[in-house]
């Protein structure tokens, strides 16, 4: 039987938290050092490529992307005069995509953690939409700068696989989303079929990596492989969803299952 240590002798054993972790994030979840560095890495991975992301993206897909994406915004439930989130908005795809699904009436949110990305993403819409009702954000996936239920819809595109604590993210995305509304998460599929999976690790090897080298972007495109094997199955990010509260989590596979979106509702 285990021994029970009285209250005062038991503070005594355990450092304090602070001590343990070194610091606490704005919401008071802990942050390791590891988690910091990887979080740092990502950021400078994501501050380097911005000038080159979107062509890179257009390439390496044949501008598949942009369908991937659409379906990504239709299926957020999205309408006129909705107020919206984009997370992990990179240089604004998505957003943009939201911004003429919401209309002059509505209202959109793109967050990154990415300064650079953000610039990129002002500098698109200032020359190539003029659209005033998207506001740029920079802010973490993990502690969202908005308060409890603002959102009528939320996105995330190729964001959730980079982020450092999965089931908190779907944590954060519940707590913005207002009740009986959507979100919509579009990623790299980790597909649970050998073939899939194969031909997926060998478009990454001969097609993604190449191809970004001659961007001089080899080593920033590699980590996309272990990223992929890292990350969820459909199955088990529905799974993560319904454990952080919403009432409906349905994943679908695209483009031949390299690609899914995860479709999350929360309870009215």
């Amino acid at each position: 039987m285990a021994l029970q240590l009285p209250t005062s002798m038991a503070a005594l054993q355990r450092p304090a938290l602070g001590s343990r972790i070194g610091k606490l994030s704005a919401r008071g979840f802990p942050v390791s050092a590891v988690d910091d560095e990887q979080a740092a890495h990502r950021q400078r991975l994501f501050n380097r490529i911005a000038p080159m992301y979107d062509n890179l993206n257009d390439v390496l897909s044949l501008g598949q992307h942009r369908i991937w994406k659409r379906m990504a915004v239709g299926w957020s439930g999205a309408k006129a005069g909705d107020s919206v989130l984009d997370i992990c908005c990179g240089s604004g795809d998505l957003a943009m995509l939201l911004a003429e699904k919401v209309g002059p009436r509505g209202k959109v949110t793109g967050l990154d953690f990415a300064e650079e990305q953000l610039a990129l993403a002002r500098e698109r819409q200032k020359k190539s939409y003029g659209r005033r009702n998207i506001e740029w954000c920079l802010g973490d996936a993990l502690n969202l700068p908005f308060d409890v239920e603002q959102f009528d819809a939320v996105t995330v595109g190729y964001g959730l696989r980079n982020v450092r604590d999965i089931p908190r993210a779907f944590e954060e995305i519940l707590r913005v989303l207002r009740p009986g509304a959507l979100a919509s998460i579009l990623d790299f599929n980790k597909s649970t079929d050998p073939v899939t999976s194969s031909l997926q690790g060998w478009m990454l090897d001969n097609v993604v990596v190449p191809v970004a080298s001659q961007f001089g972007f080899r080593e920033d495109y590699e980590y996309l492989k272990q990223s992929i094997e890292n990350f969820h199955t459909g199955q088990e990010l529905e799974k993560i969803a319904a454990q952080a509260g919403f009432s409906r989590a349905v994943h679908y596979e695209i483009a031949g299952g390299l690609m899914g979106v995860l479709v999350v509702s929360k309870k009215i």
